[in-house]
């Protein structure tokens, strides 16, 4: 797992801590059980504080993804299935609102949203059935 920090971002250290491993674990890049860096030094690698690590780390674990042992350290949990759909529904209303954002700003109204969401859906479909011709 790497995890690339920006300090103009205009996110919290911490926040790109924490998205980063929990999308490390939503993906399976890191597996049940796998061994996250100690607090410690995965603030000395980062070059940040180490208040920062631990409270990317106490997020995480407040939302399930980890565990920490006091003296063995950090672990990723099982993902409990209605955690993972919580999650992932989370980073659908943030694409979608990103994108209405810039709909607004260009003008575009419901219907032709609906219509780019249709292309895209139907082009998806087109590309999944492709994919899977081309396995056989």
């Amino acid at each position: 797992m790497r995890v690339v920090l920006s300090n103009s971002a205009g996110v919290p250290l911490y926040q790109q801590i924490k998205e980063q491993v929990g999308t490390a674990i939503l993906s399976g890049e890191l597996a049940e059980g796998s061994a996250l860096p100690s607090v410690r030094a995965l603030a000395r690698d980062l070059r940040i504080s180490i208040i920062t690590t631990t409270r990317a780390y106490a997020e995480l674990a407040g939302e399930g993804f980890i565990a920490t042992v006091p003296g063995k350290g950090a672990y990723v949990l099982p993902l409990d299935s209605a955690l993972v759909r919580e999650q992932l529904l989370r980073r659908v209303e943030d694409g979608l609102q990103t994108a209405l954002d810039a709909a607004l700003r260009a003008g575009l109204d419901r219907e032709d949203l609906i219509q780019i969401l249709d292309g895209l859906i139907q082009a998806e479909h087109e590309y999944a059935s492709a994919q899977e011709g081309m396995s056989r």
